[in-house]
């Protein structure tokens, strides 16, 4: 197998890889009632403070709509908490709450555990070369336009 079929035959089975293993560790007993999409809505809220919905929608990439979908539900199990400002009754912000911030820790450690297994086997010589290549595959991710394939 040359270079090219190796790097993809590695990159396409570990995307697939890495979304089957995250469902399995992040949808745990203790948080069976929620998916892994809705992991991802508690990351992007986050724990640093209040957050609005565009915010919170500009940092997963979708709209406000589909968020109210995802966040009617996680205040329902108790993961958000939504409140009006008493200035300008307009503006709603969104925390986590204790639950939403036990299952936020949770999916860091999981990313954690992730991050650290893929530097463990390197050497720091070996480390500016791989970051250097992920940040590559990065930037194709983040400049792919979908709608002019080539194809």
């Amino acid at each position: 197998m040359d270079s090219y079929q190796t790097v993809n035959d590695i990159l396409v089975n570990l995307f697939h890889e890495i979304w089957k293993l995250e469902e399995k560790a992040l949808i745990t007993e203790e948080y069976c009632d929620i998916s892994v999409n809705d992991m991802h809505v508690i990351e992007a809220v986050g724990l640093e403070g209040d957050k609005n919905m565009s915010q919170i929608a500009k940092k997963l990439d979708i709209t406000v709509g589909s968020l109210t979908t995802s966040m009617n539900g996680l205040v329902k199990k108790g993961y958000v908490t939504r409140e009006r400002s008493e200035e300008d009754r307009r503006v709603v912000t969104i925390r986590l709450t204790d639950k939403g911030c036990r299952a936020y820790r949770h999916h860091e450690l999981f990313h954690e555990k992730m991050a650290n297994a893929a530097l463990s086997s390197l050497s720091e010589e070996e480390i500016p070369t791989v970051t250097k290549t992920l940040s590559s595959l990065a930037n194709f991710f983040r400049g792919y336009d979908v709608t002019h394939t080539g194809a």
